[in-house]
Parts: C-alpha cells; structure tokens; sequence
C-alpha cells in the first residue's frame, strides 16, 4: 500500500448541503448518513427505511465523484464551508424515473423537484457522515436557529406538553393565521418553523419571510405561547410524502402535534386538494410519533365578518374574500396593499418593499 493516499473531496450542492444539515442537526433522525440502495428500494416502495422506520423521500447523495467502498470523502458546503465526511459504505445507481413516478406522482420535467433528480443524475454515494460544522446561515436566521435539541429543551423550560408544529415556506396570511390559532386553543404552544432551505423561483425570499413572521408575532401572537424557528431543508414539493416527512421532521425537533394543510407541500396540479392529508390514513401515527391536525381551506367571509371554512360557515363563495397568489404577487408588484381581509398591513408593507427593492 502507498504512503500517500488521495484525498478525496466533494462539495455539495445547495440541495445536498440542506441534507446534510438536517441529517447533521438531528432532524433527520433517524438518518446517520446517506441513504443506500436498498433504503432507497423501501422508502420508494413502501415509506419505510431499510430498517423499518416510516420514511418517505429518499435522501441520496448523487454525485459522479471517482471513489470506492471504503473511501473518506471530505465534504463542503456549495459556498465552500468545510462541513466533515462521508464514509462510503456503497456506490449505487438509482432509477431517477421510477423515484419520481413512486416519490412525487410524476414524471413530468415540469415538476420542480423531479427536475432536481432528473438533474443530480443516477449515480449515488451511501454512508454515515461526521459533521464538524453546520452550514452558515444569514444572522437573521442565525438568531432563530434551533437544532432539534434545542428546541425540545425550550419547549420543557416553558412546560409546554403539547406542542403544534407550523410548517410554511411563504408569509403567513390571514388564513395561516387563523389556523395556527385555532391549533394553538387545545396546546400549549405554537412551534412557527419556516423553511429557509431551496425553494422554487418565484418563492418569497427566506430573510423576506422571517420579517413577516416576526412582525405578526409582535402584535398578532401571545408571546409566551409561540416561538419562531427556522427549518434549513430543502422543498422538494413532492405533497403528500413531504408532510410526512415535514412531521418526521417535527416530530424530532419535539412537537407532539402538525398542521397540515389543503395543499401542503404540493405545486401546481399535481397533487388533489386533501392528498396530503389523505396519505396519513396509510400510516399508523402512534409509530409516526406525532399527531397531524387536518384544516380545510380557510377564508374571509363577509357575512360571518371574521375567518371561517367550508366546515364553519353557511356562506355562498361570493361573500368569501380569496386571492391568489399570482393575483397577490401583482398587487404587491404594483405597490398595491391586499385587503385587510387576506393579510395584515404589517405584513402587506414589508412586502411590497421588498417588491420595490426587485
């Protein structure tokens, strides 16, 4: 054997970077590392890991990086942060159109998240990861991270038992707000977690985000019943397996509860109204660990003069106050506020600013 042994080194995409924080921080428990084979086979298949454990993305590290079994790669973030290492337990090659058809519902290109696989190619490398540091974040994320420790623990300094976890990747409109009020009645505290990993063009910007959240919380919200984090994964927007992944996710950061939506995770038509929710009647959530809380779309109505849904209000839709995010896109283009009905004024300012800063 050589005295000299080559460093092998690889640094990650902006995608695989969120994977491996997330798997690094805990909220991938129980993930040690990059997925194999046949964890790749069982999660298509059947949403459970090789090992059992209910989980439905896989989480793969395609790379066409020039190694073997055995081999330590050194890992980097894709801004170049030293993070720690790969083990490679196997080199494998994936059916990247099998995973979208079984994984997101389809094969069409057109889909944001099976154009990321289609993309990252076939190839794959599996093992365990030592992590010597996380990613970096901007400081106004910074000051929000909790790792999934850390979160349990303030959840215990408060008391909180019952804990309900809200996932979004956009400002919280008038409706998310209700919803989460309406959770937070029978627990003890709101757990706000937005995502600030990859999302699609078009999203919201992340810092834009966070001054959105945090001015409601300021005046909307009773600040010894919430607290704001942060949720460095990546979208992959694959609907109704990314809310089980999403309360998997919250589960280890110590939510008891989840919110899940009418739409939640999903893009475009490729996913029905309720297939997120839908998709709990296939697992038992005793084993999940955590209890989703279904809502149905929410609205304004004129006649109830206040927030209500298909299961509250007796209303035709012409008294229901509804936008669409294109149509709220175009407003706020235009330096236009939404009605005080879809969106607070606190919120509507910031982003028509940061529309003008565009």
């Amino acid at each position: 054997m050589s005295d000299t042994m080559t460093e092998l080194s690889l640094t990650l995409s902006e995608r695989h970077t969120a994977d491996f924080e997330m798997i690094a921080n805990g909220g991938f428990a129980p993930l040690s590392g990059f997925q194999n084979a046949a964890d790749w086979e069982r999660v298509c298949t059947e949403m459970r890991t090789a090992g059992g454990e209910y989980w439905p993305i896989p989480i793969t590290l395609a790379s066409d990086l020039d190694c073997a079994v055995g081999d330590v790669v050194s890992l980097s973030s894709d801004e170049g942060k030293p993070l720690g290492r790969l083990t490679v337990e196997e080199v494998f090659e994936r059916d990247v159109k099998r995973e979208a058809e079984q994984v997101y519902g389809t094969t069409d290109e057109g889909h944001p998240g099976v154009a990321a696989i289609y993309e990252e190619g076939a190839r794959c490398l599996a093992g365990p990861i030592e992590a010597d540091a996380l990613p970096d974040h901007e400081d106004a994320f910074m000051r929000r991270y909790l790792t999934p420790e850390e979160s349990r623990k303030a959840f215990a300094e408060r008391g909180w038992k019952r804990v309900v976890a809200f996932q979004t990747r956009n400002p919280i409109h008038r409706a998310h707000e209700y919803l989460t009020k309406a959770a937070l009645e029978t627990t003890d505290g709101l757990f706000i977690h937005p995502l600030i990993g990859k999302t699609k063009a078009g999203d919201i910007p992340a810092d834009v985000r966070m001054r959105c959240y945090e001015v409601l919380m300021e005046n909307y919200y009773p600040p010894g019943r919430v607290i704001l984090g942060v949720f460095p994964s990546k979208m992959h927007y694959a609907g109704p397996r990314e809310a089980i992944l999403h309360a998997i996710a919250r589960r280890n950061y110590g939510a008891t509860h989840f919110i899940v939506g009418r739409d939640h995770a999903g893009v475009g038509d490729y996913y029905g109204t309720y297939d997120a929710q839908k998709i709990f009647e296939q697992v038992d959530t005793e084993e999940l660990g955590i209890e989703p809380l279904f809502f149905e779309h929410s609205f304004w109505c004129n006649e109830c003069e206040g927030m209500a849904s298909g299961k509250t209000c007796p209303h035709d839709s012409e008294a229901h106050v509804f936008l669409s995010g294109t149509k709220v896109r175009e407003m706020l283009g235009n330096g236009e506020r939404p009605p005080h009905e879809f969106s607070r004024a606190e919120v509507a300012d910031i982003l028509i600013d940061a529309y003008k800063e565009d």
